[in-house]
């Protein structure tokens, strides 16, 4: 039986979500958890990987399992043993064939910027002080929307069949003095999301014209793209799946 988990979590104690020999992770400390309570040994499989550093709050995975779960019972205990900074917000049973990841329809990322000091944010928001226009910013991020290649933005030298991604919405909002970046899509590359808003930061500030935003799209080369934003400010914030199709549970 296939069962998926929604996850949110505070990535700031966590190098990303991916298992690594020796480090910590999102990914290790769940399976840990799972397999202690269930006394099996159990792979969960994400949606996407996540960043030292990142924070989600919607993160999707699976597990298989042989059993039928009392999946209320399940998800509070499994939440209550999983530390402080990671949270099982709800488990459900779907068909065989769904996939976290390969089932996804699409991801929202959120980008947190704090427009003054903020100590008890600071590893939940990026700070940065200057002056940002916002109206330029949203006419750059629209222009995201008109194109498909984006390997101005993905992290050099990524092993990728293709650098397409569908973006369906781009936008910024102030929230008092926070400012944030809100982007829709099919897929992204590794590190876009970061260094799309590092791009946008020097529309921002005057450094590049909307003009040039697009023309560096349009180069294909991440070289002349802004730099990479620190991991502190991303957040998942959702994902999407046909839901009809994913819960065609066989009986």
């Amino acid at each position: 039986m296939r069962y998926f988990l929604e996850i949110s979590f505070d990535g700031s104690n966590y190098h990303g979500w991916q298992k690594q020999p020796k480090s910590q992770t999102i990914q290790q400390t769940i399976e840990d958890c799972i397999s202690i309570l269930l006394k099996d040994k159990i792979n969960i499989v994400s949606a996407g990987r996540t960043d030292s550093g990142v924070h989600a709050k919607e993160m999707i995975a699976h597990f298989d399992y042989k059993n039928k779960l009392d999946l209320i019972g399940f998800t509070h205990r499994l939440d209550s043993f999983l530390p402080h900074d990671i949270s099982v917000n709800k488990i459900f049973q779907v068909s065989h064939e769904s996939h976290a990841r390969f089932s996804a329809i699409s991801r929202l990322y959120e980008y947190h910027i704090s427009q003054k000091k903020t100590p008890l944010l600071h590893k939940r928001v990026f700070q940065f002080k200057n002056h940002l226009d916002i109206n330029l910013m949203n006419k750059a991020a629209k222009i995201l929307c008109k194109h498909q290649d984006f390997e101005s933005f993905s992290k050099s030298n990524s092993d990728v069949k293709t650098f397409n991604c569908n973006i369906m919405n781009a936008r910024w909002e102030s929230n008092n003095d926070i400012l944030i970046f809100s982007i829709k899509a099919d897929r992204f590359l590794r590190n876009m999301v970061r260094a799309v808003v590092g791009t946008l930061i020097e529309v921002g500030i005057g450094k590049i014209t909307v003009d040039d935003f697009e023309k560096i799209i349009l180069k294909k080369n991440r070289k002349f793209a802004g730099y990479s934003v620190p991991a502190c400010g991303l957040y998942l914030c959702k994902i999407e799946y046909n839901l009809k199709e994913i819960l065609n549970v066989r009986k």
